[in-house]
């Protein structure tokens, strides 16, 4: 159960995003994805120093969703970096929980703040809250080009010179990058459902190198369409793969994983002759929540205040050699004037009566009324 939350993140990711592959191949149109590995040749340093050279943009049919809490449908990714900017909103700034009217679920899950910087370490994360001028836009790009060597995917589209000053800017980036001691082999190209010409990397079943197989822990085994794996890496972190995962979100997914991983007595270590074969990575996804958008909630203070924008980028490459994460979050937050306009008690439509004497449980008189025409 102690399995560290980058655990979480990474199964999230590889689980959701291996299903991209059938949607591409359901488009007909299906590009090659590039292994991870070519990206760390071509555009990628190790180490503070990574920078990929990735388009980040929405793509149909990938579904980003903001909690561990929220619905899981196909191809569904997530990463905690929104989480990070709603728990800064709601603790640091509303002081409260963030209220919708009506509420919604996305809201109600992000409230509860399953994941937060307690779950990561702080040398993979930065984040920062402020008021949105171009000061501290610059502040934000120093930082990270400090912290991590990379540049905003998202900063220029905020609007940073035509803000209130009781408006808010919150700003979250994750980075973190993992090797596996041994690098796997790469396999042939194959099948991943009817997607056909698929990368693949692994450990053949005539390879008996004890050192590859050694980086492979079973955490069940039921059938060939039901398992789940752990693959060890040089880091503190465990890359997590469950075929055909059950559950309704991603925390009922690892929950199951884990108490299937309990009751399992069968054998764990990867034997001699077994296969094991993972499909190479590549994502950059930029999602915009517009649900959360232009909708009016309030401050402890009393204040209103109403999100203008949310945005999060999530980039993932998984291939032979290891794999990386990194994704960012930003939110404006500005303040709007409370209106109350005057109420109206017109009974001018559909209306119910009902006659009843003072302290009495129940009407001795009823009506629902439509059509006026009828009663006058």
């Amino acid at each position: 159960m102690g399995r560290k939350i980058f655990g979480i993140i990474t199964i999230i990711i590889v689980v959701a995003v291996i299903g991209t592959l059938l949607y591409l191949s359901n488009r007909g149109t299906r590009e090659e994805i590039p292994s991870a590995e070519q990206n760390t040749t071509e555009n990628i340093t190790t180490g503070n120093n990574t920078s990929v050279d990735t388009q980040i943009k929405e793509t149909e049919g990938i579904n980003t969703i903001a909690t561990l809490e929220d619905e899981v449908t196909q191809n569904t990714i997530w990463c905690g970096t929104f989480q990070l900017i709603w728990n800064d909103l709601k603790n640091d700034l509303a002081k409260q929980d963030i209220l919708f009217n009506p509420q919604i679920e996305m809201v109600e899950n992000l409230n509860k703040g399953t994941f937060s910087t307690r779950d990561l370490s702080e040398r993979y994360y930065y984040k920062k809250l402020g008021k949105p001028t171009v000061n501290l836009k610059q502040e934000i790009e120093n930082a990270i080009k400090d912290k991590f060597n990379e540049t905003s995917n998202i900063l220029e589209d905020f609007d940073w010179n035509n803000n209130e000053n009781d408006s808010y800017f919150l700003y979250a980036m994750l980075k973190k990058e993992f090797q596996f001691e041994h690098k796997f082999e790469e396999l042939e190209n194959g099948k991943f459902a009817e997607a056909e010409d698929v990368k693949f990397f692994g450990i053949n079943a005539n390879n008996n190198n004890e050192e590859l197989r050694d980086q492979v822990e079973v955490l069940y085994y039921n059938s060939k369409d039901d398992f789940a794996i752990k693959l060890d890496t040089r880091q503190d972190d465990e890359v997590i793969l469950c075929k055909n995962p059950q559950g309704n979100t991603f925390n009922e997914i690892y929950t199951n994983i884990l108490n299937q991983e309990r009751n399992y007595h069968g054998e764990d270590d990867l034997q001699s002759g077994e296969l094991l074969k993972i499909p190479n990575i590549k994502l950059a996804e930029k999602h915009e929540f517009t649900e959360l958008e232009n909708k009016p909630f309030t401050f402890s203070t009393g204040e209103q205040y109403y999100i203008e924008k949310a945005l999060q980028t999530i980039e993932f490459t998984l291939d032979k050699t290891g794999g990386r994460v990194e994704s960012e979050a930003g939110m404006m937050a500005n303040k709007t004037s409370i209106i109350v306009e005057p109420r109206e008690f017109s009974v001018d439509n559909t209306f119910a009566i009902f006659l009843i004497e003072e302290d009495r449980q129940n009407p001795y008189f009823a009506a629902k009324i439509d059509d006026i025409t009828k009663f006058q």
